[in-house]
């Protein structure tokens, strides 16, 4: 997989306020990402987790602990797909 690198800058002193270091920090930033970018229907789930890091496995159980629904189907969605398939 090819990548690209984005560069960020930060305060200097924002590693000790956060009580982190840079690799953990860099962790949290594209778990958020990850997670925003699913949220607002950018991403799919799999492209999605590859910005995370995750498989596709974790990434859904890091949705689930900060309470994001793995699927993004609607009750009209389901019963639309149910009707198609009668």
């Amino acid at each position: 997989m090819n990548t690209h690198t984005i560069k960020i800058d930060f305060p200097s002193d924002i590693l000790l306020t956060l009580n982190e270091n840079e690799n953990e920090l860099k962790q949290d930033i594209k778990f958020s990402l990850a997670i925003r970018l699913y949220k607002l229907q950018k991403l799919t789930i799999g492209k999605a987790s590859q910005i995370a890091g995750l498989s596709r496995y974790e990434f859904e159980t890091l949705l689930s602990e900060n309470d994001v629904p793995i699927s993004n189907l609607t009750i009209e969605d389901v019963i639309k797909d149910s009707q198609k398939l009668k």
